[in-house]
């Protein structure tokens, strides 16, 4: 009898929040999605600790720190997406896709192939990525 694989999702606690809200991200959207499959592969009981994203030193270190809650934020359409809020590491994943495009084209003034360079990827896959997040 063959069984349905329904894995339960995993969650991301604050303190891995308030780290990845503080490192400076000195490549792309990519390297923010390499980060977190990675820590998905290494979280053990279905959630996704500081240590378990494995940020590099020159990023300042969280777990000495408390986590920030409820700080303002600069766009509207940004969430701060607690680990209580968060449906699935996808959804808070395009949460974080969508934001970061939507500040690129703003930066821009909405001209795509300068926001395509500015984020790093080029025009085709920004037109890939608009169309799959209903930006267009």
């Amino acid at each position: 009898m063959e069984k349905d694989y329904d894995p339960t999702p995993t969650k991301i606690s604050a303190e891995a929040i308030a780290a990845l809200k503080q490192y400076q991200f000195p490549g792309n959207v990519r390297e923010l999605e390499n980060i977190l499959e990675r820590a998905f592969a290494l979280c053990e009981d279905g959630i996704i600790y500081a240590h378990d994203l494995s940020l590099s030193p020159t990023s300042k270190a969280v777990e000495t720190q408390a986590p920030v809650i409820n700080e303002p934020q600069t766009n509207p359409a940004a969430t701060d997406n607690s680990p209580e809020d968060v449906d699935s590491l996808e959804s808070y994943l395009e949460d974080i896709e969508k934001n970061v495009i939507v500040e690129a084209l703003e930066a821009t003034r909405w001209n795509k192939t300068a926001a395509a360079k500015k984020l790093g990827i080029t025009f085709r896959a920004l037109r890939y990525r608009l169309k799959k997040l209903d930006l267009e």
